[in-house]
């Protein structure tokens, strides 16, 4: 007897327990319906992101690519969406100022990067980046304090273009007519960690150009050395 009392109370239990879960789905089920609803969505959005911004980068490209005069080129890279991405907008800047390089307007080509840069400060790669192509673009067209300033920021230890900088510090000291101050920062650029191939083949062949041994391990030249404006 006790037995069919107690399946009896486990059968009462169990149904109680599944009217509970039945009343539990209906009054709050619609919260895990319209989660799910939502993570799908999500999913959707991001997917259909992905895809816009894929399409708009092709379409970009192409356009890039279809252009074969300097006008048509730089109508191509202007009419990139200034709300677009960031690095996409840099690099139709970099390009654009390269358009107009190429056709003698370095001028104009320096002052495009200087803005494209303003645009990108919150990303230090990208706006260092913008500035030393601005540096190198304009060359000793460029204002000689302006182009110190630019240096002397870009060529900062653990700046993202520290050699290459340091790098445009020796041609300016070149141009300039300090050639025993621009062998000096050269030896002090060959001697730092992380210097490239190329970089330390171009350094090289400098070292040569002036009369110097490529590389040598004896003294160096304080970073902050400022350069003398181009005369």
């Amino acid at each position: 007897m006790a037995n069919q009392n107690d399946s009896f109370i486990d059968e009462v239990t169990e149904e109680l327990r599944r009217d509970r879960l039945y009343l539990a789905f209906r009054r709050f089920g619609w919260i895990a319906i319209l989660l799910i609803v939502a993570l799908v969505a999500g999913a959707a959005w991001r997917e259909y992101a992905a895809d816009r911004a894929e399409a708009a980068a092709r379409t970009w490209g192409d356009a890039v690519l279809a252009s074969e005069t300097a006008p048509e080129r730089l109508a191509a890279l202007e009419g990139i969406d200034p709300q677009g991405a960031k690095g996409r907008k840099l690099l139709s800047e970099m390009l654009a100022a390269g358009v107009e390089a190429e056709s003698g307007l370095t001028a104009q080509a320096a002052e495009r990067l200087r803005d494209a840069a303003e645009g990108v400060k919150d990303d230090r790669l990208l706006h260092d980046l913008a500035l030393l192509k601005a540096v190198m673009i304009a060359g000793s067209g460029m204002d000689a304090a302006e182009r110190d300033a630019i240096l002397a920021e870009l060529s900062k230890a653990g700046a993202p273009f520290e050699l290459l900088a340091l790098e445009q510090k020796a041609v300016a000291l070149i141009a300039a007519g300090r050639t025993e101050d621009a062998s000096v920062l050269i030896r002090q650029i060959q001697q730092k960690d992380g210097l490239s191939e190329p970089l330390r083949r171009r350094l090289a062949e400098v070292m040569i150009a002036l009369g110097e041994e490529p590389e040598q391990a004896d003294g160096v030249v304080p970073q902050s050395m400022p350069v003398a404006p181009s005369q």
